[in-house]
């Protein structure tokens, strides 16, 4: 059975960014529904011993584990989403992924804004993404629990964009919160080690 992971950080740490109110829901509620959820729904079947990417590969394609794919899905990709925060984090990055950003996009700048742009353009809940797509970086976002694992992308970047990742902190404004993301709270180590 799967089990809530604990935060890679201290839940006061990303204040005043993110709040340990937003955390508690965000961590404490939602993304342990998608476990409670996920560990329901596999349990006495084919997948209960299975990793959560074997299950959503399996699920991914089909209708009727479609409750599978997205309690597991979403179980993936906050997980992911934990580590791509930290304290004091944000700004421009150091080691591989900087060239790399540059190299792609022009300039670092430039991946923010169409980094930006993708995640607050994304209609309703869903996820920003920056991913590696056969060799070449690329920004894409998913619609509610969809991920890039699914498709066969490796995912080294995420915000969440569902309402409950930045509500309680910033209401309707999703752009600030994209902001602080990028400028206070991105973890390139962690992107950085994904390479």
């Amino acid at each position: 059975m799967f089990a809530l992971p604990s935060l890679p950080f201290e839940r006061n740490s990303l204040m005043p960014y993110l709040s340990p109110e937003t955390l508690d829901f965000h961590h404490g509620k939602h993304h342990q529904t998608y476990i409670d959820n996920l560990n329901k729904l596999i349990d006495g079947t084919v997948l209960a011993d299975k990793s959560l990417e074997e299950i959503i590969l399996a699920s991914a394609k089909e209708v009727a584990m479609t409750g599978v794919f997205n309690n597991a899905a979403q179980v993936w990709n906050h997980s992911f989403y934990w580590n791509c925060l930290k304290p004091n984090g944000g700004g421009i990055p150091t080691g591989r992924i900087a060239g790399m950003l540059s190299a792609r996009w022009g300039s670092f700048e430039k991946f923010v804004e169409e980094f930006k742009n993708a995640a607050l353009t994304q209609f309703g809940s869903g996820w920003g993404w920056l991913v590696l797509e056969q060799g070449s970086l690329a920004i894409t976002k998913t619609s509610n629990a969809d991920t890039p694992l699914a498709s066969g992308r490796k995912a080294l970047l995420t915000v969440d964009v569902w309402e409950h990742a930045y509500y309680i902190d910033y209401r309707n404004r999703r752009g600030d919160y994209l902001t602080a993301f990028m400028e206070k709270l991105v973890n390139w180590d962690f992107v950085n080690s994904l390479l």
